[in-house]
């Protein structure tokens, strides 16, 4: 399936909600923290003329109010704005009437707000931890001690250490109730190490195909109708951030490549150092 009808991208799933009773002034934090850092410069700054031009309008709407500036200039009043509130004060120009002086006090309370609202956001968004791993493109299907075996890999990016990791597979599977219902429903998937006290390096997840799995005697041939989609997650505490961290990734049936396996992408240096290749970390060869 190609990226674009792939409703699993950016590390979410694309859902669309319609008839919910949403609150987005309630929410607008959340909403915030949610969109990328392009889309919140660019509503900052959006925000900060519309309201720096709002603002100039009513102070023209007094006269000549503004010691300094020409009266019915829009630029001035706008640029005297912005020094109003941003708190900048250059001198050049200042309130000359009380309604000047009710709009600054005005202005400058809301510019002091907004100033600390914005830090607490950037803050929060800036500081948020989030895992640096990266999950194979694709699963691979192989023997391992006689069970075919379905394996995935994950990778760190990073030089620090996950501590008291888990990782969790689970599938999308399409029952039929006896009343004749299709449902989907997800089925855990048993991984042979579902924890690591230190995951620093590599992990390579695997699920036996065996009898207690609801995915056994899975073949090349029945994939499709059998697997929608396989849903691997990790998570455990950053030993940077000291915090909890979590990340996760969707295999659909045409991801998963039966009989191959990873290729290696550890190897130990001369000096004792370990190498992780990241290049290597979706490549596979026919076992």
């Amino acid at each position: 399936m190609s990226d674009r009808n792939n409703p699993f991208r950016n590390g979410r799933f694309q859902v669309q909600v319609v008839g919910a009773n949403r609150r987005p002034i309630n929410d607008l934090y959340y909403s915030m923290l949610r969109t990328s850092w392009a889309r919140l410069f660019g509503l900052a700054a959006a925000g900060y003329l519309v309201s720096n031009a709002l603002f100039a309008a009513l102070y023209l709407l007094g006269g000549d109010c503004i010691t300094g500036a020409r009266v019915g200039h829009f630029g001035d009043a706008f640029y005297f704005s912005v020094q109003t509130m941003s708190t900048i004060g250059y001198g050049a120009m200042s309130p000359a009437t009380p309604f000047a002086h009710v709009l600054v006090t005005i202005e400058s309370f809301l510019g002091l707000i907004a100033v600390a609202v914005g830090t607490g956001l950037v803050f929060s968004k800036f500081s948020r931890p989030q895992a640096r791993v990266a999950f194979s493109k694709v699963a691979v299907v192989r023997p391992r001690n006689g069970v075919p075996c379905l394996l995935f890999r994950v990778a760190n990016e990073r030089d620090g250490q996950i501590v008291a990791a888990r990782m969790k597979a689970a599938v999308l599977v399409e029952e039929r109730t006896a009343e004749g219902q299709s449902m989907g429903r997800m089925v855990p998937l048993r991984l042979e190490r579902e924890r690591l006290p230190l995951f620093t390096v590599s992990w390579t997840a695997i699920h036996p195909l065996d009898e207690d799995s609801p995915l056994f005697g899975l073949s090349e041939d029945d994939v499709e109708e059998r697997v929608n989609f396989i849903l691997l997650t990790l998570s455990g505490t950053d030993d940077t951030f000291l915090d909890q961290v979590h990340a996760l990734a969707m295999y659909e049936a045409d991801s998963i490549r039966f009989g191959h396996g990873f290729s290696d992408i550890i190897a130990r240096q001369d000096d004792g150092t370990i190498l992780l290749d990241h290049s290597k970390l979706h490549d596979t060869s026919p076992t």
